[in-house]
């Protein structure tokens, strides 16, 4: 079970000890100490900036010096979930990587994979003698996944490259040059604390077994959504047996399609019976409308020891309303580009916070940014309608494809004659930083790719072996054909010019001046 034994194997030996560090987001302490041990102990020039991103640089190997310098890049946190059954502290205890026949997951958590392997690739480049490249930057940002904070933060004097490969993409075989934007929308009600009511039975209504997943990369794929089954459920109890609410807590993360949800509420004795039978229908209902996509599917309804308060009517009423009502899922697919989804939204997560709150969490993507401003005011016009108040983040653009790139023909040649067939070129509808990025270094040309990995941001998540391998040849051969730098090609160019400006007089000067 030992990563060592597969291969790259310098790749997954760093993601070995990668896996070992804690780096939940916006807690990236320890893994930024490990990166800049790691830069010091391999005489690395290194640099870390205000928000923590890490810049480690390699000189050129011996007969690449004239080419000009690129950038890799790779976020440092991981995406934090777990089964239910699973308990790990992501503060303190390491993942554990398995083998499992073609694949490498971890056990009962998230891998982190997303983006491990795309900064395992760095320090194996950064570290190996034996490969060839130009001049070597390696970023590594912070809090990719709940807010893109090191990708905002960055200066733009960070580093120097005007070439960089984003090295978090999950489909070998697939360049990308060009993502969705993205905004939040986060809607909260208060609501008042009332004492439970005579002859009412306490239950428990839990929602497990979807597969989650990447709530852009994954938005089109009819996988289920842990809170819209535990609302529907609800609703239905709500209107046939006066079933009242005592709370709701689903989902975890906003750029993660929610796997698990859970409700307490009681009702009435008298509503027993019927509630159950209610409830034996609802699940095979359920579980036969998503039999394709979630065949693991488990719903629960148990007796359960009583809570300590419900919540208002009112509120109550308002809130599996608007959960009922608004959307999840794709808006638009595009028009230009075939299977490529436009805007989306993703109902995320509700959650009872302190001082009586309620707090939902959605976010909407967007290849298109009027598309994403629509998608966003259509989800808070919902929770307004229900009197919610509601608010906004500060989003992050989208990165528009550039199909004339330099670095995309690179690749693309290296990819055609590395593996025989042509890669898929695409945009891609999830949010990289690649969009930040070039707003603050407008001349940057810019390529996505990574190995094959599924289930990301669920404890599902799993990285394909063999595409591990052609990642990492794919990156090599690209880095021996990234272009000269422009003060070499000018030097070239000046010199063919004044070469010629000496042969034409001499041609002239033979027509002139002919031997005897």
């Amino acid at each position: 079970n030992k990563l060592t034994n597969l291969e790259p194997k310098l790749v997954w030996s760093y993601f070995e000890e990668i896996c070992q560090v804690p780096r939940p987001s916006k807690k990236e302490e320890k893994i930024i100490k490990f990166l800049v041990d790691f830069a010091k102990k391999h005489n690395l020039k290194h640099d870390v900036d205000k928000a923590g991103n890490v810049l480690i640089s390699k000189p050129a190997t011996k007969g690449y010096e004239d080419l000009e310098t690129v950038v890799l890049q790779s976020h440092m946190d991981m995406v934090c979930e777990a089964n239910k059954d699973k308990k790990h502290n992501f503060d303190k205890d390491p993942i554990e990587p398995v083998i499992d026949g073609e694949w490498v997951k971890a056990n009962g958590t998230t891998l982190g994979a997303d983006d491990g392997i795309g900064m395992a690739a760095q320090m194996a480049v950064l570290t190996d003698e034996n490969i060839e490249h130009g001049p070597i930057e390696c970023l590594f940002t912070v809090d990719e996944e709940t807010g893109l904070t090191g990708a905002f933060a960055l200066e733009s004097n960070f580093f120097k490259a005007n070439y960089l490969i984003n090295l978090d993409s999950e489909d070998e075989g697939e360049l990308f040059i060009g993502c969705a934007g993205g905004i939040d929308t986060v809607a909260t009600m208060n609501y008042k604390k009332k004492g439970l009511k005579k002859n009412h039975t306490p239950y428990t209504f839990n929602v497990t077994g979807l597969n989650g997943g990447h709530s852009g990369d994954e938005i089109h794929k009819g996988l289920g959504n842990s809170v819209k089954i535990a609302t529907r459920f609800f609703l239905g109890a709500q209107n046939k047996f006066k079933a009242r609410l005592a709370s709701f807590d689903g989902g975890n993360l906003r750029n993660a399609i929610p796997r698990e949800s859970s409700l307490v509420f009681t009702v009435d004795e008298k509503y027993v019976k019927d509630l159950e039978k209610y409830f034996a229908k609802f699940e095979a209902e359920v579980k036969n409308e998503l039999k394709t996509t979630e065949p693991k599917l488990n719903v629960a309804l148990v007796k359960d020891q009583k809570p300590t308060f419900l919540v208002d009517k009112k509120t109550q009423r308002k809130l599996i309303n608007a959960l009922q009502g608004v959307r999840h899922g794709v808006f638009e697919m595009s028009r230009d580009i075939e299977g490529l989804v436009e805007t989306s939204t993703n109902l995320a997560s509700v959650k009872m916070k302190e001082n009586n709150i309620i707090e939902i969490v959605t976010s909407q993507r967007s290849s298109v940014d009027s598309a994403i401003n629509d998608a966003k005011e259509s989800i808070a016009s919902v929770f307004r309608l229900a009197g919610a108040n509601v608010r906004h983040t500060d989003g992050y653009p989208g990165w528009q494809p550039n199909t004339d790139s330099d670095i995309l023909k690179i690749t693309k040649t290296s990819y055609k004659k590395l593996f025989k067939q042509e890669p898929i070129v695409r945009a891609i509808h999830a949010g990289l930083e690649c969009g930040l990025f070039l707003e603050k270094y407008p001349h940057l040309d810019m390529i996505s790719y990574g190995p094959t990995i599924k289930g990301a941001h669920s404890p599902d998540e799993r990285i394909n072996i063999e595409t591990t391998q052609k990642f990492w040849d794919l990156l090599l051969d690209t880095l021996t054909k990234i272009p000269k730098k422009k003060q070499q090609q000018i030097h070239v160019k000046t010199s063919q010019h004044l070469l010629r400006s000496f042969i034409i007089p001499l041609e002239y000067a033979c027509r002139i001046f002919p031997q005897p």
